[in-house]
Order: C-alpha cells, then structure tokens, then sequence
C-alpha cells in the first residue's frame, strides 16, 4: 500500500468514527443537573488523530500556578462567562488552553452532566477537532498535553472502582498516561466510551471523585 493510500484510509476511517459518534450521540438522551448555587461549566472531548492518525482525545494536566486543582489531570475547559452556552464555553476554553479554535458545527453533542464535589456542575461537549489539529498548549493554564488513542478506554483495567470510607459511592478511575485519572474526568472519560463510541446508554453520576478533588 503506497503512502496516499494509507493516508486515504486513515482519513476515511477518522470519517466514519466522526459520523458514528455524531450518530451515537443525537440518538442519547442526555441528563441535566439543576445548579442549585453551584457554578455551571464545561468541558471539551476533544477528538484528534495523533501522528500515527489513530483516533485519539486531549487530556491536559492543569499548570502548577493554577489557584483551583493545580496540576491535576483534565480536559480543556472551565465556568460558563455571562450569556454564554456550554458548547460556546467548552469552544472558548478549548482555544485558550491548547490553542485550537474550533467552529461550533465541531461540537458533535452532548454527555451527561457531572455535579462535582468542589461546587460545579459540569457539561460535557463532545467535540470533533479535525484530522489536521495543532495544540498549542498555554503555559499560563497547562503543564502538559497529550493525545491519548481512544483505544486505551478498552483497556481491560477500565474502569477501576475502589471504595472509601468518606462515602457509599464507588470511586471511578482510569489508568493513563503512566498514572490514575481519578473523576470527574474519569467519569467523563468513561461515558465518552460508553456512550459515544459503543453506542451504549450508560451512566456515570454515580460516581464518586476521590478525597482530595472534593475541595
């Protein structure tokens, strides 16, 4: 097979794993949360290909100068501005932490939202980024950016539950990049692969985040 062929390939099957998940999700009813005096905000899955052109999502490790969960493992995003929509918030962010600017037809849909222990409702966008995306991670907001193949998410560690004595919820995390993503971004993380790309109605409010995240 020459090179053109593979590269033709590979573009067509990022294709069809865009127009599944699109499909996966219009055909998913998704759960709001009311705020009830918690903050509203968002958060971008972001799917890219990495050199290899194997699917995979951005996950990003917050800067150490960060006031609020810094250096802690998460996806692009952050609280809603005045006036704004989830999908315009999770786009704002994604551009100003990884330096990818995304039209709003990228958004393919939406997950479940996710009440956090630290006093925020989040909403997950789930948001195409192109076979040609470049980040450019801001070093005010992020330490480090990764692509991450999808293909990890079937990993047969995935998830891992643990219990704790704080609470009767099971502890949700996913072994990644040579650690533990603990929730929300596992619970986040795992809908992504439940629901978007097996087509399967599962849910993650359930959940519990681990000790540390809760303040």
């Amino acid at each position: 097979m020459s090179p053109g062929d593979q590269a033709s390939g590979a573009h067509d099957a990022l294709g069809d794993l865009r127009d599944r998940v699109a499909a996966n999700l219009a055909g998913f009813e998704q759960v709001s949360q009311p705020l009830e005096g918690r903050r509203h905000a968002a958060v971008a899955l972001t799917l890219i290909p990495d050199a290899q052109s194997r699917p995979c999502f951005v996950l990003t490790r917050r800067s150490r100068g960060l006031r609020r969960h810094s250096g802690q493992w998460a996806l692009p995003g952050g609280r809603l501005d005045p006036g704004e929509t989830p999908e315009e918030a999770a786009l704002r962010e994604t551009q100003e932490e990884v330096g990818l600017a995304l039209d709003a037809d990228a958004v393919l849909g939406r997950l479940d939202d996710y009440p956090t222990r630290s006093g925020y409702v989040i909403t997950p966008l789930v948001v195409w980024g192109g076979a040609n995306a470049r980040l450019r991670p801001n070093p005010e907001e992020v330490a480090e950016v990764y692509r991450v193949p999808l293909a990890e998410l079937d990993g047969p560690e995935v998830p891992m539950l643990r219990s704790i004595p704080e609470s009767d919820r099971p502890v949700i995390s996913i072994p990644l990049v040579g650690t533990q993503i603990h929730a929300p971004t596992a619970a986040l993380l795992f809908q992504l692969r439940e629901v978007a790309i097996h087509g399967r109605d599962t849910r993650v409010i359930h959940f519990e985040q681990p000790v540390f995240a809760w303040r």
